[in-house]
């Protein structure tokens, strides 16, 4: 089997991934605090796995077919966007309480993953880039060749996030000063609210 079309489905996941959002920003964070960066970027490669597998499934046709379902994603994201943005600038209000060590502020592993897997699922473009996109694309290869261009779409994703998540301790020496954890909690706040106003705008 030619490995043509996996080259081809990394470039697209990894093309698609590689982008400011708010999952990038939040595995970033707790890359630099050091806090379950191996689950949580474990978690957000299986997640993309099984929305490639649905879209070259089929799947994607679905979706797209399905207007009410991208709409709630859309507003629920948007509501859950706006509120950690929000929480993301009165953080940059208390940067002593933030430490590159996880020290006092650290993030309970249960809501580590319920704030990964809302970032992941309730943000529409999600589906639109791995379900619709990745999926519409490999349906444009043979049957036989589908198959390689999940998996290369998959295999971009799992390096990009353990990538990102244990990359970012290299930036730790940077992040010891509180300017800097400031500077990157009004960046994230930015990044969410940014996106949470996209999703309103498309839908008014």
């Amino acid at each position: 089997m030619s490995l043509l079309p996996a080259f081809e489905g990394f470039a697209l996941g990894g093309g698609l991934i590689v982008a400011i959002g708010a999952q990038n920003a939040y595995i970033l964070k707790q890359g630099l605090k050091r806090e379950h960066v191996f689950v949580l970027c474990a978690l957000c490669a299986l997640a993309d796995a099984v929305l490639i597998a649905a879209g070259v499934a089929g799947f994607g046709a679905v979706v797209a077919a399905t207007p009410w379902l991208t709409a709630l994603a859309a507003w629920g994201g948007a509501a859950f966007l706006g509120w950690y943005g929000a929480r993301s600038f009165r953080a940059a209000l208390h940067p002593g309480r933030m430490d590159t060590a996880g020290g006092g502020g650290a993030t309970p592993l249960k809501t580590a993953v319920l704030t990964v897997l809302a970032f992941t699922f309730l943000n529409p473009h999600v589906y639109l880039d791995t379900v619709v996109l990745v999926g519409g694309l490999a349906g444009q290869h043979p049957p036989a060749q589908r198959l390689a261009f999940g998996v290369g779409a998959v295999l971009a994703s799992v390096v990009w996030f353990f990538g990102l998540g244990y990359g970012a301790r290299l930036l730790a020496p940077l992040f010891r000063r509180p300017a800097t954890w400031r500077a990157l909690d009004l960046a994230i706040g930015v990044v969410m609210w940014t996106i949470a106003g996209s999703l309103v705008w498309g839908r008014v």
